[in-house]
């Protein structure tokens, strides 16, 4: 090591021109290190959804005895209802398999018929024929804030399910 002429403290600087730190001052570099990187870290995400809260904040329907879930969202901007398949528990998606479903609607003293269609999704993977996410779209949705209904010809997994009847956004979920 190469030192050149002491500095007014005494301590002699090494070739590559740095002064070394005393103790006290690298305890103190490397708690604001340490405090910078933990300041940087992204914060974490929101907590999940309690177990009985749909995923998506919308209304749930039950049925086949409480085996399976949809969860209905609307998006009046848009006009269009959407709706997933879940299990029982709330925790994963059921690719329902059915080609679409329809559901039978009173709104403001007429009769209406959404026919829910499959969506294919890259980003998990799903296709039209194997999906969990259906979606129907219709001028109405734009303007209600509710409507009770009942679904029809709804099939997952090769088995047909009797008809359900609920209300939108109450739903008929027992939890």
């Amino acid at each position: 090591m190469i030192l050149l002429r002491p500095l007014t403290s005494g301590l002699r600087l090494p070739a590559s021109g740095f002064r070394p730190l005393a103790p006290g001052l690298r305890f103190l570099t490397s708690l604001l290190c340490v405090a910078l990187l933990v300041g940087c870290a992204k914060t974490p995400p929101p907590f999940p959804p309690p177990a009985d809260q749909p995923p998506h904040g919308g209304t749930l329907v039950e049925f086949a005895n409480g085996i399976y879930r949809l969860e209905f969202l609307l998006e009046p901007a848009e006009g269009r209802l959407t709706a997933w398949f879940l299990d029982s528990e709330l925790e994963k998606y059921i690719r329902a398999g059915a080609p679409s479903f329809k559901l039978e609607v009173t709104v403001g003293g007429r009769d209406e018929t959404l026919v829910f269609q499959p969506v294919a999704s890259l980003a998990t993977g799903e296709t039209a024929t194997d999906t969990s996410q259906y979606e129907a779209r219709a001028e109405w949705l734009k303007t209600t804030k509710g409507f009770d209904a009942t679904l029809t010809g709804l099939t997952v997994h090769g088995t047909t399910y009797p008809e359900v009847k609920f209300n939108f956004p109450k739903g008929n979920d027992r939890g």
